[in-house]
C-alpha cells in the first residue's frame, strides 16, 4: 500500500513530539491528531466544536457515561511549543482528540503504521533522526516544523517509504 502525506505528516509529527520528550504512546497521537488537523484544514473545517466535547469515542466506539465523565474532567490544552491540541487523559496517559474522537496508539497503527507492513520502524528511526538534526526551536515553532522539515520532504519520503515498504 502506498504511502501517503498523511501517514508523512503523522510520522513525523509523532517523532517530533518524541524527540521533545513525549512518551511514544502519547506522541503516536498527537501524530495521527495533527495530520487528522491539517487534513481537515485543508478540506476546510466545518461546524467545529468549542471546548470539551459532550460525548467522546475511543476506537469509533462511544465510551460509557461513568468513563466520558472521567475525560471530561481531564480535558485540556496542551502546548507543543506554539502549537495547541486538546487532549484528555486515560489511564495515566495523555491522548489527543479530535471532536469527540480520541487519537489512541492503536488507531496510529491501523492508520499509519500498516501502510508501512513490518517496515515501520525503519521508518521511524529515520522521522526521529530527521526531527533530531534541528534545534529545539524549529521542533517548537508549528511553522518552522512545517516549512523546515514537514514541506521539503513529504513526497521524498513518501516515495521513499513507500519503495521500502514493497520489498
Amino acid at each position: 500500500m502506498a504511502i501517503g502525506r498523511f501517514q508523512v505528516m503523522a510520522t513525523l509529527q509523532a517523532a517530533r513530539a518524541f524527540v521533545l520528550g513525549m512518551p511514544v504512546e502519547s506522541a503516536k497521537s498527537f501524530g495521527l491528531n495533527r495530520a487528522i488537523f491539517y487534513a481537515a484544514a485543508k478540506r476546510g473545517f466545518k461546524g467545529a466544536p468549542k471546548g470539551a466535547p459532550k460525548e467522546f469515542k475511543i476506537k469509533e466506539k462511544p465510551v460509557s457515561e461513568k468513563e466520558a465523565e472521567k475525560l471530561k474532567k481531564s480535558f485540556r490544552i496542551y502546548n507543543l511549543g506554539d502549537e495547541i491540541a486538546y487532549s484528555v487523559e486515560i489511564k495515566g496517559r495523555q491522548y489527543f482528540i479530535i471532536g469527540n474522537e480520541v487519537q489512541t496508539e492503536e488507531d496510529f497503527a491501523k492508520q499509519v503504521e500498516s501502510r508501512f507492513g513490518d517496515k515501520f520502524k525503519y521508518a521511524w528511526e529515520e522521522a526521529i533522526k530527521i526531527c533530531k538534526q534541528y534545534d529545539k526551536g524549529v521542533l517548537l515553532s508549528q511553522r518552522y516544523f512545517y516549512e523546515t522539515i514537514y514541506k521539503p520532504r513529504r513526497d521524498e519520503l513518501a516515495k521513499k517509504w513507500s519503495e521500502m515498504s514493497r520489498i
